[in-house]
């Protein structure tokens, strides 16, 4: 139990390990563990969207697949151009000490091999969520995203993301929540409250 606290410790680190992309791209902050949480959202919606996928697996590999940089820290492209991490000797020393080590020793091999459909689905997971960070960095104005959204989807191995991929390029990032351009943005909870009221007082009478 004492390893599995560790264990259980070393996934905190995530949170408190930044993603160093953001200081190239000159805005925005995010954590190793925020990156991964969205990359697990992306990796089931794509399970159900691909066809003769072991979904369970999926969702696995995604939420390994950047385990290791608690012990090496995140890597950016620049980094990588004069520095190697050792990932693999990182995923080897957590997963000796755990009783259910070789199950994410062999999801992160096969995350790093690429060569199953489910490792390529879940790198192109990796890959969408950083396709929506830049994509909401493009909209609030940072001129840098738009030609490092092009490299990043030129990454994509598999077809459904790259038609993802495309969607989330035409689409808004605040559409989700501002579609509705309705007199609720003036009035607000206020009016809302007050329909409410009627129905209730409608229901009555």
């Amino acid at each position: 139990m004492k390893r599995i606290a560790n264990f259980l410790f070393e996934a905190g680190m995530l949170k408190r390990t930044p993603r160093t992309g953001f200081q190239f791209l000159g805005s925005g902050a995010e954590s190793v563990a925020e990156h991964i949480f969205r990359t697990v959202y992306i990796g089931y919606t794509l399970g159900h969207l691909a066809k003769n996928v072991d979904r369970d697996k999926l969702i696995k590999l995604c939420l390994f697949h950047d385990l290791p940089e608690a012990r090496t820290g995140d890597l950016n492209y620049v980094n990588k151009k004069y520095v190697t991490a050792d990932e693999k000797k990182a995923v080897n020393d957590l997963a000796e000490t755990l009783p259910f080590g070789e199950e994410i020793r062999g999801l992160v091999m096969e995350f790093m091999e690429g060569k199953t459909l489910e490792a390529k689905l879940a790198y192109d997971a990796d890959q969408l969520e950083i396709i929506l960070a830049l994509k909401e960095y493009k909209d609030l104005g940072n001129t840098y995203a738009d030609e490092w959204l092009s490299f990043a989807a030129k990454r994509l191995q598999t077809d459904i993301a790259r038609q993802l991929s495309q969607t989330i390029l035409e689409t808004d990032s605040s559409l989700w929540w501002f579609s509705d351009k309705s007199e609720w943005w003036i009035k607000g909870g206020k009016e809302h409250n007050k329909n409410q009221k009627k129905k209730k007082t409608r229901k009555h009478n």
